[in-house]
């Protein structure tokens, strides 16, 4: 079971997996300099993380989930 101080920190580290990966597939995509593959290899490591990052929150939610049955 994880610890509201946990549950915290994974948020945290959600939300700024989130904001890094938004802006700079933003500023990638928007930037004539690079190539096609380039901004598909960066994207497609984008769309990873972001995915891992809603697992992660999917996790701290169902700990205080089971938080709230075990009281």
């Amino acid at each position: 079971m994880l610890s509201f101080r946990d549950r915290v920190w994974l948020r945290v580290t959600v939300g700024w997996t989130l904001f890094v990966w938004l802006v700079f597939t933003k500023n990638i995509v928007g930037d004539p300099k690079h190539s096609f593959g380039f901004k598909a290899v960066h994207v497609a490591l984008a769309i990873v993380s972001i995915v891992l990052a809603f697992g992660v929150w999917a996790v701290a939610n169902r700990g205080r989930k089971r938080e709230r049955v075990h009281n």
